[in-house]
């Protein structure tokens, strides 16, 4: 399941993620000073321990802009934009507690600093551009599929399924559409309708679906409350496509 490959992936993350941190620190330190250099009142281990709290520091930056949820939710552009976020809200965290510690780290390089968050953008940058690129082609292959059944055949649901198949490195896979007034079989683009709207407490214990989007007509909306407290009771992940029409 999706799911589970998900959580390998985002441990994956935090793992490489700290790896490129601490190898933007080292190289920072060496392209400024070299391996056996000392900054004036400051000897080298200091700059090293300073590494036990720029991982963690970098890692909860990164959480909290948003940077471990699924790759296929978030654009390109976005998620470069959010790096970019982090790891200014990085350098000004770093040179605000500089500034509180003055007494005690007044000779802390700061020209290494910016160097260390320049670094740090790029390398992170390019690693996730390239994971991106790698997922994209497996997916693009058939692999890390997420799977989707649609609540409701209606004009939301075949926009949906055009813009689906038209964009396959999104990883998305229509298992089928539950419907209570289309006829059993009905299909649209290869995505047939499995039955009844009922039809859901018998498919949700199954534990096969990633995620249930919602695409009712206008005037099915009085339904969604009980499909919404049944998928929410069974784990799986809701999202509403709205019919505008």
């Amino acid at each position: 399941m999706i799911k589970d490959n998900q959580k390998h992936l985002n441990r994956l993350h935090v793992v490489i993620d700290a790896v490129i941190i601490t190898v933007s620190y080292l190289i920072a330190y060496w392209m400024v000073f070299g391996w056996m250099g000392r900054y004036p009142g400051l000897p080298r281990d200091i700059y090293f321990s300073a590494l036990f709290y720029l991982v963690p520091g970098g890692l909860i930056l990164y959480w909290v802009f948003h940077l471990y949820e699924p790759m296929r939710a978030m654009g390109r552009r976005l998620e470069l934009f959010n790096v970019l976020k982090a790891n200014l809200t990085f350098l000004l965290l770093i040179t605000l507690v500089l500034y509180l510690a003055k007494e005690r780290l007044q000779h802390f390089s700061r020209p290494m600093i910016f160097l260390f968050v320049g670094l740090n953008f790029t390398f992170e940058a390019a690693f996730r551009v390239t994971l991106r690129s790698i997922l994209r082609n497996f997916r693009r292959k058939g692999y890390n599929l997420k799977h989707v059944l649609l609540i409701g055949y209606s004009r939301a649901a075949q926009g949906y399924i055009d813009r689906v198949l038209a964009n396959p490195e999104w990883g998305y896979l229509i298992r089928g559409i539950l419907d209570d007034h289309a006829e059993r079989g009905t299909e649209y683009k290869g995505i047939r309708v499995l039955g009844p709207i009922a039809n859901l407490e018998e498919i949700l214990p199954m534990n096969r679906l990633d995620e249930i989007a919602i695409t009712l007509s206008i005037n099915e909306y009085d339904k969604l409350e009980k499909i919404v407290n049944a998928c929410e009771k069974s784990g799986v992940h809701t999202k509403f496509i709205p019919d505008y029409n």
